[in-house]
């Protein structure tokens, strides 16, 4: 009877704690990027982003704009076999979109304060 009883207090606080920290962290804009994936997208993200000219006519000739490439960037993968993440001093990656963004890959240029666009290919 002894296990059941501490099983019972365990769970009970187990799920008060979790609404406490489920509470606590809803209102404010956490994010848990751990994959590999996840972490360069969210630096690649949040640096100053810059377009090559390539990149600016195809904004102009077709229906991909700066919001597309935004949406890329929040789900995509990231192909490090076509990706040269060890050169230096800005590192080189290609990305492929999601779902419906899937026909559209980029080319990323990420340096240390800035990010590029550097080519967009439409599939």
């Amino acid at each position: 009877m002894q296990f059941l009883k501490r099983f019972g207090y365990y769970s009970v606080g187990l799920i008060f704690g979790s609404l406490v920290v489920l509470f606590i962290w809803k209102g404010k804009n956490v994010s848990f990027d751990y994959g590999m994936d996840a972490r360069t997208l969210k630096t690649i993200r949040i640096r100053k982003r810059l377009f090559s000219d390539n990149v600016k006519q195809v904004f102009e000739n077709s229906k991909v704009d700066t919001a597309t490439v935004t949406a890329i960037l929040k789900h995509a993968d990231v192909d490090f076999g076509k990706s040269k993440a060890q050169l230096k001093p800005c590192a080189e990656y290609f990305i492929t979109g999601k779902d419906s963004l899937k026909h559209i890959d980029l080319y990323v240029i990420r340096c240390d304060s800035t990010t590029t666009i550097k080519k967009i290919t439409i599939n």
